[in-house]
């Protein structure tokens, strides 16, 4: 099954397009790294997959997302886990009383606090259990989110996303304020995480590209310009282009990184 099957698809933000004739196929169990620069329309692009937002009408256009062109939103979020760092910030800010524990809880009706019309049953607090173990976090199943690190809160936010079991995981810029042997770690998660299930990874660090991650999507000033399988995307030509310098990059240990910045060409 396709996650997201896009065809000459544009999005507009008052009646200026911000993504341009977008036509994109990502297939279940193919992790997908989407490079670019910073307002290159990856985050535009991230709303498309949850139905935050919607295309231009046209003729030829497509969009489908797990194999629907149409879905209660609700029902969507609960296959496709969604990790942003606005929605650790609303976490932070608006709920910094909650456990751990409250936090995944909290994902069986996309909350950010506990409600007692909510009616969580004893197989809701087994789940959010099994999924705090399966993630080594029980340890903050009653730590209080004031008191934790930036790390153990993605973490607790990851463990909210996956009492649904999603199919797919998209994670937006997922290691922001991590230092670095928590990007390190973090990182490590992901590639557990992608035994079982489909991670679509949104991020302008090519170091973040880990493993698993097989096909690559970049993505400059609202346009695609290469998609493929990331030995044959991630080159010199394709990243210069992207980014708008001069780049040389290496792989070492199947980690992609920058070797070389020219600033002068």
């Amino acid at each position: 099954m396709s996650i997201v099957n896009f065809e000459h698809i544009c999005v507009a933000y008052e009646d200026k397009n911000v993504l341009h004739d977008i036509s994109l196929k990502i297939e279940e169990g193919e992790h997908t790294a989407i490079l670019g620069a910073n307002g290159s329309g990856k985050s535009t692009l991230l709303k498309l997959f949850s139905n935050d937002i919607y295309p231009r009408y046209s003729e030829v256009m497509k969009k489908e997302v797990f194999g629907k062109s149409v879905w209660d939103i609700w029902e969507l979020k609960k296959n496709l886990g969604i990790i942003t760092n606005d929605l650790h910030y609303q976490f932070s800010e608006r709920s910094p009383d909650l456990s751990g524990f409250e936090v995944a809880l909290s994902g069986f009706f996309s909350s950010f606090h506990l409600y007692e019309h909510q009616g969580f049953s004893p197989l809701h607090v087994k789940k959010v259990e099994e999924v705090l173990a399966s993630l080594e976090i029980s340890h903050l199943r009653d730590k209080r989110i004031s008191s934790m690190s930036t790390g153990e809160l993605r973490r607790c936010i990851i463990a909210r996303s996956l009492v649904h079991e999603p199919k797919a995981m998209i994670l937006d810029e997922p290691t922001v304020g991590l230092d670095i042997k928590a990007q390190m770690e973090f990182l490590a998660l992901l590639q557990n995480l992608a035994k079982e299930r489909t991670i679509i990874l949104v991020t302008h660090h090519l170091e973040e590209i880990f493993a698993s991650i097989s096909q690559v999507v970049l993505i400059k000033e609202g346009l695609i310009v290469a998609h493929g399988k990331k030995e044959e995307v991630l080159n010199d030509e394709n990243l210069s282009k992207t980014f708008g310098v001069s780049l040389h990059v290496k792989c070492e240990n199947e980690r992609y990184v920058i070797e070389k910045i020219d600033f002068m060409k």
